[in-house]
């Protein structure tokens, strides 16, 4: 009798969290699901362009180009911070906050996966990286603005 009170109890909050766990990700009405996409990113995701347009949500996030300064004029996101990773990538972040949120790009993903690894190294907490680069960016419609 035990047993089956231990057994009942047990599905039953299964149950409880089962359901708790599938609305507590669901978007509130028009809303996006940041918090749950916060929640599940680990350090050094790679995201793909949707994903990455909503992490720029993030609050306080810093949305970091990590191209040479040529690529940065030609065409950045809004409000991007340049540093090189061909450069003295160290020197350039060294100023950063490394308790806040990064959003890393590149020119197809390559250098912002480095780059985000060295930020692993340096003290950064967390960041991501948009995975196909600006190039990826674009090819879903989303601007960038040009100049240094």
């Amino acid at each position: 009798m035990r047993t089956r009170r231990f057994a009942s109890v047990t599905v039953a909050a299964l149950v409880a969290l089962t359901g708790a766990a599938c609305t507590a990700s669901e978007p509130a009405a028009g809303g996006r699901a940041t918090a749950s996409a916060e929640a599940s990113r680990a350090y050094g995701a790679t995201l793909n362009a949707a994903e990455f347009a909503v992490s720029l949500d993030t609050p306080g996030v810093i949305v970091l180009d990590v191209r040479t300064p040529a690529e940065y004029a030609a065409g950045h996101l809004e409000g991007a911070v340049l540093a090189d990773i061909n450069g003295d990538f160290e020197a350039a972040v060294a100023g950063l906050d490394r308790a806040a949120p990064y959003a890393v790009y590149c020119r197809s993903g390559s250098r912002s996966g480095a780059a985000i690894e060295a930020m692993k190294q340096l003290g950064f907490g967390d960041a991501w990286h948009l995975g196909g680069g600006i190039g990826a960016w674009q090819a879903a419609g989303e601007d960038v603005v040009t100049g240094g």
